[in-house]
C-alpha cells in the first residue's frame, strides 16, 4: 500500500480490508484506531435496512459483514477496519432485535435477543434493556445493548410479547432477565397508557 489515505473510501474496500482481517468471531474493532477517512454515503435506516448512496444493500452477507465492524465513539457511529475508518450515519440504533426466546420464570428469567444481522445477546447485567417514551404521543421505544455500545430497537411484534412476560416490582412494571429486573413504565401510569 502507498500509505497514502484514499479520498473516498468505497464499501468494497472496506469489505475487503475486513475478509483480509478477519478472524473467528467478531474482528477485534475494540483494538483498531486507524485515521479518519472521511464520511461515507452509508444509512441505516430505523428498520435496520442498509442504504449506499440511497440504494438499499440487498447483499444480507455483505450487511452482516459490515455490521461486525461497526464502532461507536462520542454519539457517532463509523465503519473501522485496521487501516481505515469512515463515519456512517444511523437513523436509530444500529440493529433491531427480531426475535427473543425466553426460559425460566420471575427473577430466573432469562431473555436472548437475536438482532437482524444474527447477533444475539442475553439480557442481564452486561446487555441491559432500557424503554425510551417519546414524549408527545408516549409511545415507548425498547432497546436493547448488543455490544459495544451498540443496541438494538425490539421490534414491534417481540415488546408486545415481552410485555406479555412483564411483571410488577418495586412500584415499576418491567421484565426479569438474568436476575435484573428491567422497568418500562411506572405500575401507576399502566392503565393510562
Amino acid at each position: 500500500m502507498s500509505g497514502q489515505k484514499p479520498v473516498t473510501p468505497s464499501p468494497e474496500g472496506i469489505a475487503e480490508a475486513v475478509r483480509a482481517s478477519k478472524t473467528r468471531g467478531l474482528p477485534p474493532v475494540h483494538l483498531w484506531n486507524p485515521p479518519f477517512c472521511g464520511d461515507l454515503d452509508m444509512r441505516i435506516a430505523r428498520d435496520g435496512t442498509w442504504f449506499y448512496l440511497g440504494t438499499p444493500i440487498g447483499r444480507p452477507a455483505l450487511v452482516k459483514l459490515f455490521s461486525s465492524i461497526l464502532k461507536r465513539e462520542e454519539g457517532k457511529y463509523f465503519l473501522v477496519t485496521p487501516v481505515e475508518k469512515v463515519g456512517i450515519t444511523v437513523d436509530d440504533a444500529p440493529f433491531v432485535a427480531v426475535d427473543f426466546e425466553a426460559t425460566g420464570e420471575g427473577a430466573d428469567q432469562v431473555l436472548s435477543f437475536t438482532t437482524h444481522v444474527g447477533d444475539v445477546a442475553e439480557a442481564g447485567p452486561e446487555h441491559p434493556i432500557r424503554v425510551v417514551r417519546d414524549p408527545d404521543t408516549g409511545e415507548p421505544a425498547p432497546y436493547v445493548l448488543i455490544r459495544a455500545d451498540l443496541e438494538a430497537l425490539i421490534d414491534r411484534k417481540s415488546f408486545y410479547r415481552l410485555v406479555d412476560l412483564g411483571s410488577h416490582h418495586d412500584g415499576w412494571f418491567g421484565l426479569w432477565s438474568s436476575g435484573v429486573f428491567f422497568p418500562i413504565i411506572p405500575s401507576k401510569d399502566l392503565d393510562s397508557a
